[in-house]
């Protein structure tokens, strides 16, 4: 791809979309530390249904402490054994883990150049990751350039838009849920966003 020195060729509307998904992968990955913290607390959101949603979680991140949400984190997804929520596409389509949703992400991952951090042990269909994959597809992290909208819809409608919104739910409304539940509401009226600006996309 030939780009003018000097021009982004992602538009801006296309960054913050990155950046959003990127945000969600980085919360989900791991408990964030004093300075992800203070960076979500100073987090400013619109008027719309997701920049309410983004205004709230900067609240209860200001009044959040690292070592309360570690432990909110463990929670949630580590536990004893497990924790109250299990964030793969596999558990969320099939009711098991390492499924068929697994196969077919790993072939369209491969496909497209993307590869699996070394110091991740998780299957790839957990929902860090698939954050991760799309705000890397957008600005053209991975191998090759930017994904055009058809491959993202593509992309989102098979591996992301058939669960990620239970799952935001889920972790709006799970029991252990505190600065998560704030993250559940930006996760959940993002991938609505998404999937009805996809499905405006002519097939």
């Amino acid at each position: 791809m030939n780009v003018m020195p000097g021009i982004d060729p992602i538009s801006p509307e296309d960054r913050l979309r990155a950046d959003l998904y990127n945000y969600l992968g980085l919360m989900l990955s791991g408990p964030p530390d004093e300075m992800l913290l203070a960076q979500t607390a100073d987090l400013q959101g619109d008027d719309s249904a997701l920049g309410q949603a983004i205004t709230q979680l900067a609240r209860v991140a200001r009044v959040s402490r690292p070592k309360a949400v570690r432990s909110e984190y463990n929670a949630l997804f580590i536990g004893l054994g497990r924790g109250e929520l299990l964030p793969f596409a596999s558990y969320y389509l099939t009711g098991f883990l390492n499924e068929k949703p697994l196969a077919a992400l790993r072939a369209d991952m491969a496909a497209r150049g993307i590869g699996r951090a070394p110091n991740v042990f998780e299957p790839e269909d957990n929902i860090a990751s698939l954050m991760e994959m799309m705000g890397g597809m957008i600005v053209g992290r991975f191998a090759g350039p930017p994904a055009d909208l058809d491959m993202q819809k593509q992309f989102f409608n098979k591996h992301i838009g058939s669960w990620a919104g239970h799952f935001f739910n889920d972790l709006e409304a799970a029991k252990k849920s505190v600065l998560y539940a704030s993250v559940g509401a930006v996760g959940r009226n993002m991938m609505d966003i998404e999937r009805e600006a996809f499905r405006m996309i002519a097939e």
